[in-house]
C-alpha cells in the first residue's frame, strides 16, 4: 500500500471523527492517532504531514466542498449522505481543487475508500458524483487526460 494511499485512509477516518463529533481539527487528529489507530492492531504511528494537510484543508472548506458536492449530486442534500460517503466526497473533491491532484488519481483514490469503509452502492455513488465534480472542473478537458 503506497503512503499517499495510507494517509488517505488515515484522513478519511480523521474526518469521518470530525463530522459525526463536531470538535476540533486538533482533537480529532489527537483522537485518531491516541486511540483509533492503535485500535487498528498498528503500534502508535506518527502523525503524516499528507494526512495533517488532507484533514486541515477539508475542515478549513467543508462549505465549499459541501457545495460543489450537492451542486453535482443531483437531488441530493449534504447532510441526507451517509456520513463516510461525505467524507469520502469532501475528500477527493479537495484532492482535485486544491491539491492539483489529477482527478483520475482522485476518483480511483475515493473508489478504493469506499470499498473498503463503505458499500457497493456507495461506490457506484461515489463514482457519478466525482465524475459530475470532474466534468465541472474549469479545465476539465486537460486535466482528465493525466493519470
Amino acid at each position: 500500500m503506497s503512503s499517499r494511499h495510507r494517509s488517505r485512509e488515515r484522513a478519511l477516518q480523521i474526518l469521518y471523527l470530525l463530522d459525526m463529533r463536531q470538535q476540533p481539527v486538533d482533537e480529532a487528529i489527537e483522537a485518531y492517532y491516541g486511540s483509533l489507530a492503535v485500535d487498528e492492531g498498528e503500534s502508535r504511528p506518527e502523525p503524516d504531514l499528507f494526512t495533517g494537510e488532507l484533514v486541515s484543508g477539508v475542515a478549513m472548506k467543508t462549505g465549499e466542498l459541501d457545495a460543489r458536492i450537492e451542486k453535482s449530486a443531483e437531488n441530493w442534500r449534504i447532510n441526507r449522505m451517509a456520513a463516510v460517503d461525505r467524507s469520502i466526497l469532501r475528500l477527493a473533491v479537495y484532492e482535485m481543487l486544491f491539491v492539483g491532484t489529477p482527478p483520475p488519481i482522485a476518483i480511483d483514490e475515493a473508489l478504493l475508500l469506499a470499498q473498503r469503509f463503505s458499500g457497493d452502492a456507495s461506490v457506484s455513488f461515489i463514482n457519478g458524483v466525482l465524475d459530475a465534480v470532474k466534468r465541472g472542473l474549469p479545465d476539465a478537458g486537460d486535466r482528465s487526460q493525466t493519470t
